[in-house]
């Protein structure tokens, strides 16, 4: 099987109100029970907002640290899956449900070597 990325490309700014993302999160929880009984989930993650990150960037044998995102934008990953799937097509099919689950794009990509 090969392991691929999902990954949430989630809008800056707060979270919705609770009457909003009560919901979702009650379908991601579905998602991630779904994702663990077929045997395809690997791990997950959310992350906190991209204004929190550090980027290090080499320079010249040294490495400069900058506060921030690495990509100035209005959507930054805000989280993500590992799963096993066997072939592009289910990873897609996974990728679907979790864009439906979460209502934010989704972007699905091949582990290399996974």
């Amino acid at each position: 099987m090969t392991q691929y990325l999902l990954s949430i490309q989630q809008p800056d700014g707060d979270p919705p109100p609770p009457e909003i993302l009560d919901p979702i999160m009650r379908d991601l929880a579905a998602f991630n029970a779904d994702l663990r009984a077929a045997g395809a989930w690997v791990f997950n993650a959310a992350l906190h907002p991209a204004h929190t990150a550090t980027v290090l960037h080499p320079k010249d044998g040294d490495v400069l640290v900058t506060d921030g995102p690495y990509a100035e934008g209005r959507e930054h990953v805000g989280g993500f899956w590992v799963i096993e799937a066997p072939d592009l097509d289910a990873a897609l099919a996974w990728g679907r449900r979790a864009a439906l689950a979460v209502t934010l794009p989704i972007e699905v990509r091949p582990v290399a070597g996974g």
